[in-house]
């Protein structure tokens, strides 16, 4: 039965996903230091460092749940403590709260800045000694970014000319591309718990705060059963493929 498992894969993105969850929630909290709340760093959240972080259901339980199963779940960490009465009255409090909420989505974003261009300066440097056209080289460079983000781990073993190092790395940077760009989007949605709802109350007319903050148990309650019964796909599949079609496929080209 292990034998059917894919091992490889399944280390590879939890790692990535570890990653990406550590720096999210240490955004937050190194965020709210910058506006004067030390909450976070006194209780030793502003780390990289997972432990920290670690939630027991949503990072460790349903992601690997669904890693080994195949349903597709979103992963999560604690929640970073802030108080809002420390925060800097440079600004009002809620716009404070707004700026530490949109540091975690933020980072995912500047990591899938950084992973974008060292996925395909890998992919590049690993083909470059291959002979084949400059149009149907830079076509199977692109392909391999593309698979590197979405395909198991363990098609790559097929291929004669990579190293199991030079796999780990491709893949890993290709799941952090696409883990980083799916936390951002789903944090970014203005619904109850979610980043997004502290943003977009951050930055509403004040007299809309009141209805915002009426319905947001009403959306908590949606996006929950929306997660539970699968159908959180059909908000966050159009999204994504936006980001692919007019963030990573041109970045990637630009790189290959």
């Amino acid at each position: 039965m292990l034998q059917s498992v894919p091992l490889q894969t399944i280390i590879v993105s939890y790692l990535a996903l570890l990653l990406s969850l550590s720096v999210h929630e240490c955004a937050h909290a190194a965020s709210a230091y910058r506006l004067n709340d030390d909450t976070a760093k006194r209780l030793g959240r502003m780390t990289l460092n997972p432990m920290a972080h670690i939630d027991l259901l949503g990072t460790v339980v349903l992601p690997l749940l669904g890693m080994f199963t195949g349903w597709r779940v979103l992963g999560w960490a604690k929640p970073v403590p802030v108080d809002p009465r420390n925060l800097s009255r440079k600004f009002t409090q809620r716009v404070a709260m707004a700026m530490v909420a949109g540091a975690g989505p933020a980072s995912n974003l500047l990591l899938s800045l950084i992973c974008i261009p060292a996925l395909a300066i890998t992919v590049n440097f690993l083909l470059s000694g291959l002979d084949a056209g400059t149009s149907d080289l830079s076509a199977l460079k692109q392909n391999i970014f593309m698979a590197a983000m979405y395909l198991p781990v363990e098609r790559f073993t097929e291929r004669p000319d990579f190293d199991m190092s030079s796999i780990f790395l491709i893949t890993f940077l290709g799941r952090m591309i696409s883990i980083n760009v799916g936390l951002a989007i789903f944090n970014l949605l203005p619904f109850g718990p979610l980043d997004g709802a502290s943003i977009m109350r951050g930055f509403l007319p004040w007299r809309l705060v009141p209805a915002l903050d009426k319905i947001q148990p009403i959306l908590t309650i949606v996006i929950l059963v929306l997660f539970l019964v699968g159908e959180l796909k059909y908000i966050l599949f159009p999204l994504f493929m936006a980001a692919d079609t007019f963030y990573i496929s041109p970045m990637m080209r630009l790189f290959i």
